[in-house]
């Protein structure tokens, strides 16, 4: 197997990773909407533990890209494929 496909599987593999998170945190923790009307506080019009629930995932898409990144970086680094500035 060459670099580039070594390189390629690494990747596709965190991309499936990265999808996987970004779906739970998207949909899959929607789909328990229905739960979350119980509460009587309604900041904006919404009940408390959803509004929380869409902040929360909000915060896990920032922190997924960074995350991703980071990865990213590492295997890039390990088949050498850096961009960095100073590594070419």
């Amino acid at each position: 197997m060459s670099k580039q496909e070594q390189h390629w599987e690494k990747t596709r593999g965190l991309l499936f990773i990265t999808l996987a998170i970004w779906f739970v945190f998207s949909i899959g923790i929607f789909l328990f909407g229905a739960e979350m009307q119980e509460s009587s506080i309604k900041p904006f019009g919404y009940p408390l533990t959803y509004w929380f629930t869409c902040q929360g995932s909000l915060a896990i898409f920032v922190i997924l890209i960074f995350w991703f990144a980071g990865r990213q970086e590492k295997i890039d680094d390990e088949f050498g494929f850096t961009e960095r500035e100073g590594d070419q």
